[in-house]
């Protein structure tokens, strides 16, 4: 990763995971490697072109693995990378703030 980052720590997380489906990916890599077929089916309504863009870009930026077997038909997994595991408490702490808000919200 070659470009330069922002001064703000915080800026600097949002540059990597601001996007949804990056955040998407990223909970679901965290119970361990898939298959792209497996990341497709388990966020949902993600597109093939927008997954594959999402993916590389996380690539790039360290966050995720991309292995490819020498087989035919080619089989490629995907998984987090040491960095990647590292957003775990930030994930840990979207989910503890979801659920919180979600009450809150039900009880208005």
């Amino acid at each position: 990763m070659n470009r330069e980052l922002p001064a703000c720590p915080v800026e600097t997380t949002l540059m990597l995971i601001s996007d949804r489906w990056k955040v998407l990916i990223i909970r679901d890599l965290m119970d361990g490697k898939k298959r792209f077929g497996e990341l497709k089916k388990s966020i949902g309504s993600i597109s093939q072109k927008v997954l594959t863009a999402n993916l590389r870009s996380m690539e790039e930026s360290g966050l995720v693995n991309r292995k490819v077997y020498p087989e035919v038909p080619p089989r490629v997994e995907y998984s987090l990378t040491e960095t990647g595991y590292s957003l775990k408490p930030v994930l840990d702490a979207m989910v503890d703030w979801g659920n919180d808000y979600k009450k809150k919200v039900s009880k208005m």
